[in-house]
């Protein structure tokens, strides 16, 4: 076992228990913020395995839950409008504290990647893992200010 290994043990471990437990326990509304979080703890993790493992097909999948899983909140947020409209979940400590390690990680792999499409692709991830998550979650706690319907 080496150390990226470890680093996405400690982050499946802390992000995804998290996850378990919001999801398992408690008000709606503190399910899908969980839901939410399950994506950017598995992401990073995916990262860090992938350069762990030696294995490119990693960070694809890791691409392919960036985009989907936001898309997925989005959908949970718009089918549960209605039952969500009484307690708006609000975890932006949650929300930013995923998008700072999210940022830490993809900036170190990209460090370590070195200049390339490999770099390129691992700033896509990033940005779509943090846009994605900050997006979904101001979608959750009751929309955007000035836009109408949302």
């Amino acid at each position: 076992m080496n150390g990226w290994i470890l680093a996405a043990t400690v982050l499946l471990a802390a992000g995804g228990g998290a996850a378990l437990w919001g999801v398992a326990t408690g008000p709606l509304s503190r399910r899908v913020i969980a839901q939410n979080l399950s994506t950017t703890a598995v992401c990073p993790s995916l990262l860090l395995l992938a350069q762990g493992y030696g294995r490119t097909s990693y960070v694809d999948l890791a691409l392919l839950l960036a985009l989907l899983g936001p898309i997925g909140t989005l959908v949970f947020a718009r089918l549960l409008a209605d039952d969500l409209a009484g307690d708006r979940p609000a975890a932006w400590g949650l929300t930013w504290t995923a998008a700072g390690v999210g940022a830490v990680v993809v900036l170190v792999l990209c460090a370590v990647a070195g200049p390339g499409r490999a770099m390129v692709k691992l700033l896509v991830i990033g940005a779509l893992l943090i846009g994605g998550n900050v997006v979904a979650s101001r979608a959750l706690s009751g929309g955007f200010r000035g836009v109408r319907g949302g």
